[in-house]
């Protein structure tokens, strides 16, 4: 059967082409490392895939291969110093610091400060996002609050029901030694009962002489 050839052009199915970078890439970087170990090449590979994520293989660093690069297509002479850092990696770091930057000055605007430098539209869209995140905290609170409140009254009830328990066994244990003393004095009625003749005393005072 012969297998028919795949047209090169982009994949629209997202997951397809996910499949297929990733089966390409994997490919790419065995025949990059069969190419260094068969002929004893020096070999960088760089890969950003469509979601911005970094693949890369070398033989040794890619770093060194990049200014080996730049040594040969700027002709720059072998003992020159060449800078550790390429350029564009500074170009990155001035991007990535200017964003933590802006980051920054927008945290302290949402706190109030730095606002000397708004226009008016600009402190409308802050005070927007300043009402939305105070309503999303409220949301929060509120909830927090409620299960607060549902637990302490589940404790409540719990807590009711433990004392309506012993209550009644206290009531029980009560009941319980009366009907046992009643049960005694029907048992012995004699220890009960006290003749009132039984005996007599002579409460007379008698005055004389002996």
């Amino acid at each position: 059967m012969v297998r028919s050839r795949i047209q090169i052009k982009k994949i629209e199915n997202i997951a397809a082409r996910q499949v297929t970078f990733s089966k390409r890439r994997k490919g790419l970087i065995k025949k990059a490392q069969e190419l260094s170990t068969l002929c004893d090449a020096e070999i960088a590979l760089i890969v950003f895939s469509s979601s911005d994520k970094l693949y890369e293989f070398s033989t040794s660093r890619v770093t060194r291969v990049i200014q080996r690069y730049m040594r040969h297509t700027e002709k720059l002479p072998d003992d020159e110093q060449l800078d550790p850092y390429p350029v564009f990696l500074e170009d990155d770091c001035a991007v990535v610091s200017k964003e933590v930057e802006d980051k920054r000055q927008e945290l302290r605007r949402l706190k109030g400060e730095d606002l000397e430098g708004l226009g008016f539209e600009e402190l409308v869209k802050l005070e927007r996002q300043i009402e939305k995140a105070f309503t999303c905290v409220r949301r929060m609170k509120d909830d927090k609050l409620l299960r607060m409140v549902t637990d302490l009254k589940r404790k409540e009830n719990k807590l009711i029901e433990n004392n309506k328990d012993l209550n009644q066994k206290i009531k029980n244990a009560i009941e319980g030694k009366s009907h046992a003393s009643g049960q005694q004095l029907a048992l012995f009625p004699e220890h009960n009962h006290i003749p009132n003749n039984s005996v007599s005393f002579d409460t007379n005072l008698r005055l004389g002489f002996i």
